[in-house]
């Protein structure tokens, strides 16, 4: 079983982040996650500050996002903080898609902004829910925005979960995505109607499988994440990491 670097993403928890930030981050790497993806600092703390807290905690940023539905941010400003924060060279961004002729206006910027990252050694992905999975014209909403990307400017950071939730197998369709998918989102599908979220492990998605087919697209490190927990948001992502580790697919 191939194993990879896994990372956190801190939506999870971004109730306790909103509360106590360093705290929050303590408790993250007491569980003994090393990556995050991580944005900005909170107001009153500079990013040298954050770097601080970061390396004392041996946290190490493997990329932050752009925001959510927006194609309108700042690209410098974030390729600078990931200069500073010295992270990893990654920008994901979340969007609606409404028809077909507003994903492709869409995928034009995309390309843009996907060049000007690149040429800050950046990659530019995109992140999916579960409307991608709407069709238009017969064709699924999130294949018409990779098609109409270039695969050299805009990859992916697709999310198991959502996957599952549009309606798809994510062993299956995460084949289509070969060199395309550097990072990926992973999380659980509880069993039932409610197909509500579940720490990995838990819930109906073959891990193992993701793995394999992980490995075969060309993923380089997966990303923990739960939008929504049952118990405490910090215990969820320690049964998560403690799941990864007994299934063989963490280093």
């Amino acid at each position: 079983m191939h194993a990879f670097p896994v990372a956190v993403q801190p939506y999870t928890i971004r109730s306790a982040l909103a509360t106590n930030y360093v705290d929050a981050l303590e408790r993250l790497a007491s569980i003994g996650y090393k990556g995050i993806e991580l944005g900005l600092p909170p107001d009153g703390m500079s990013i040298t500050e954050q770097k601080a807290v970061l390396d004392r905690l041996g946290l190490h940023v493997i990329g932050t996002h752009a925001g959510f539905d927006t194609l309108d941010f700042d690209a410098d400003r974030l390729a600078d903080y990931l200069d500073q924060i010295e992270g990893g060279r990654y920008v994901t961004i979340s969007l609606r898609l409404h028809s077909r002729e507003d994903i492709l206006a869409k995928a034009v910027r995309m390309n843009e902004i996907g060049k000007q990252f690149r040429d800050r050694g950046i990659t530019f992905l995109y992140h999916n829910h579960d409307w991608e999975f709407t069709r238009f014209d017969g064709e699924y909403a999130l294949d018409l925005l990779l098609n109409a990307t270039d695969p050299e400017l805009v990859k992916t950071e697709l999310d198991t979960y959502w996957i599952k939730r549009g309606g798809e197998d994510p062993v299956t369709y995460l084949q289509t995505l070969s060199g395309r998918a550097p990072l990926l989102h992973i999380k659980d599908m509880e069993a039932g109607d409610e197909q509500l979220f579940a720490e990995i492990g838990t819930g109906i998605l073959n891990f193992r499988a993701i793995a394999q087919v992980a490995q075969q697209i060309g993923v380089e490190c997966l990303v923990v994440e739960q939008d929504e927990c049952r118990q405490d948001p910090f215990e969820s992502l320690q049964i998560s990491y403690t799941n990864l580790r007994e299934l063989g697919i963490m280093l």
